[in-house]
């Protein structure tokens, strides 16, 4: 296997004035199509294949905590990880460690880490670059250990990799491949490989590594190495969320290539120079000894500066951690290989730099710092909604409540609630951190709850789906559990696999929610003539979403334009709220991307970096009820800006509880 170099297979706003109305009904419900094909993205039917079960659902490990050299990596990590593996093949190290210096480097695995994908996208990672030398194992450990290390990694989950020079004369040209080769393997999630017709998956993005929460540590000759290697090397600094780098140089000539929140401690005016100037630093504030320089319009592009003479990397690096580094999160979002096509290796599914870099809110022991607690509950109450073909039915969920609610501080009826629907091959808390819920719920003190639901797109006995019951249900229960839930203002969403599950939840009862915006890979359901019926009396705002390299059962590659799947769901939906379809052949040489021409046109940027279009159809009274986004250049994945998005459609629609009738709220902030 080693040495046989094998192949990787793996803005023109038109604008309306827009006045509160209650969408008026009268009218009945044209059935153009009594169902339609149910069809999922490319990524989908892979990732379904090996999704976990509803049933008995775990996302972690379980495993002891453990600490290793890399080559005891090597040897132990097949074993302990085949039982996880969700595509099976040969389990080995990436192919880019073969010649790593695996005896210069360590590895400390927290207990119970994230699993299966989740594992890329959960576990938090960080690196660290020292040219201190240890005496053996029990020397390293007691480094980090007395850093608070693993105190941080025991209550993040993931792993601490411990780097020191593969020179003992210190670090170099040579720990630049290296660090490359790290990079690659930490990055490389579920990359498979095919030699002499046998194939062989990597597990090092499961075992120790993963991306989004990918923190790096540099100290001394680390910060240096870190400075004139790494930080001016564009595919390594932009996959970076955030840096501490401890007494570092940087030659003259180096410069920083992307934005990254770095804490610098006793670094020289030209090197705090070059990371502002990366960071687009317009701002500043003075606290103590500390300097804090940011960028205005995107303040977690931030320099931390600080004089320290004696040095406590006891106190220091835990307060980098919790003040700047988990602040930020690396969002995986470009195609892969764009930047990185003459790079050994290239072309594995996480290869995307540049990642994009989005505020983060961390949990940390099950909640985040500004209050909104995970809890966690395993119940058999929706054992009635099960599938006729496999028993399922849905069993687990997380729910996402801020403190003034648990604590009985709020008014009852005055609080969102969010159904965040996660897809095929992700988790509810993956999906609810990737997506920027976490951060919405923090910022608009909304709930969310996020059930796990692999492997019930299935139907009952009677025919009927099981999430077209489970969902509403499930939404039910929260109303009871939580009074302060408004039962006008529920939302539903969900991504890829997700997005069909919101739908089918909207077809079952759309009297419990007042908006939804299922996104990616929803191409293909439609309401069954006994749902049909609900639409009879009630209206659903809608908005549906792709992207450029989204799959192409959603887009095609070809013009970049919505697939006809696509298009006529978009037309079916318009229909289910009394508006005339679309035409029925779309138009893609008038109308570029979507085919047709709406009644607004939008345009804006997400997070200074990807164009969102947006076309949306009005009814009668003016009020938008059916859209579509289209974001440029991003593939099928998790996005951190999304929630946002689907905020600030979602946050203007709410459901009278006594007619039934939706309510369009222009002014919402």
């Amino acid at each position: 296997m080693r040495g046989e170099n094998p192949a990787l297979e793996t803005d023109q706003n038109a604008s309306v004035l827009f006045v509160s109305y209650k969408c008026k009904k009268g009218r009945t419900i044209m059935n153009k199509k009594t169902s339609l094909l149910i069809v999922l993205s490319l990524v989908l039917s892979l990732a379904v294949s090996g999704s976990v079960l509803a049933l008995n659902y775990s996302g972690n490990l379980g495993n002891e905590a453990t600490f290793e050299t890399m080559a005891e990596v090597k040897e132990n990590a097949p074993a302990a990880m085949a039982p996880f593996s969700r595509f099976g093949g040969n389990l080995i190290s990436h192919p880019a460690m073969d010649g790593y210096p695996d005896e210069s480097t360590y590895v400390y695995r927290s207990s119970d880490m994230f699993g299966r994908n989740n594992a890329a996208r959960c576990n938090t990672n960080i690196v660290v670059y020292t040219d201190k030398t240890f005496e053996d194992k029990a020397d390293a450990l007691a480094y980090i250990t007395d850093m608070g290390l693993v105190d941080i990694i025991e209550e993040a989950k993931g792993a601490v990799i411990l780097v020191t020079p593969s020179d003992p004369a210190g670090f170099g040209d040579a720990d630049q491949k290296n660090y490359y080769a790290l990079q690659t393997a930490m990055f490389a999630m579920n990359a498979s490989f095919t030699v002499d017709g046998e194939r062989y998956v990597s597990y090092d993005a499961t075992y120790y590594g993963g991306y989004g929460f990918y923190y790096v540590i540099g100290i001394d000759g680390g910060a240096t190495f870190l400075n004139n290697y790494v930080a001016g090397t564009f595919d390594s600094v932009s996959r970076i969320a955030g840096m501490l780098l401890v007494n570092g140089e940087m030659e003259r000539v180096r410069s920083v290539a992307a934005p990254v929140p770095v804490f610098l401690v006793n670094a020289p005016a030209d090197v705090v120079a070059k990371y502002e100037a990366a960071n687009g630093t317009d701002a500043l504030e003075i606290n103590g000894s500390r300097t804090i320089s940011y960028c205005q319009q995107f303040p977690v592009r931030k320099v931390v500066t600080e004089e320290i003479e004696d040095v406590d990397l006891s106190a220091l690096v835990p307060d980098a951690y919790y003040s700047v580094l988990i602040k930020a999160v690396r969002g995986q979002e470009m195609k892969p290989g764009l930047y990185t096509a003459g790079t050994p290796y290239q072309g594995y599914g996480a290869d995307a730099a540049p990642y994009s870099l989005s505020v983060r809110n961390a949990l940390l022991g099950g909640r985040t710092v500004d209050g909104i607690n995970e809890i966690r509950v395993d119940d058999e109450i929706f054992a009635e909604y099960k599938g006729a073909s496999n028993g399922e039915y849905l069993q687990t969920w997380y729910e996402y409540i801020p403190d003034e609610v648990l604590e009985g501080k709020v008014a009852d009826g005055t609080v969102p609630l969010i159904l965040a629907i996660h897809g095929g091959g992700d988790d509810p808390r993956q999906y609810v951190d990737g997506q920027g819920y976490l951060e919405l719920a923090g910022k608009e003190r909304l709930i969310v709850v996020s059930p796990e639901k692999a492997n019930l797109h299935v139907t009952m006995e009677d025919g009927e789906p099981v999430l077209s019951s489970a969902m509403p249900a499930l939404v039910k229960y929260m109303e009871e559990k939580y009074p302060a839930i408004d039962p006008s203002r529920v939302y539903v969403t969900g991504y890829s696999m997700g997005s069909l599950a919101s739908l089918e939840a909207i077809f079952g009862d759309p009297s419990v929610f007042a908006a939804a915006y299922p996104q990616a890979g929803i191409a293909g359901s439609w309401p069954t003539e006994k749902q049909l019926a609900n639409f009879e009396k009630y209206d659903i705002p809608v908005v549906i979403s792709t992207s450029e390299y989204d799959s192409n059962k959603n887009v095609d590659p070809a013009n970049k334009g919505i697939v006809e799947e696509f298009y006529n769901l978009l037309s079916e939906l318009k229909v289910l709220n009394g508006m005339d379809p679309l035409p029925e052949t779309a138009d893609y040489e008038a109308y570029p991307t979507s085919g047709f021409k709406a009644d607004i046109y939008k345009r804006t940027k997400t997070n200074g970096e990807y164009t969102l279009h947006g076309w949306y159809f009005v009814n009668e009274e003016g009020v938008p009820m059916v859209g579509l986004t289209f974001t440029d250049d991003i593939v099928h994945c998790l996005y951190p800006e999304y929630a946002e998005m689907v905020w600030d459609f979602c946050k203007h629609y709410s459901r009278d509880q006594e007619t039934g009738e939706v309510i369009y709220n222009p002014y919402v902030r």
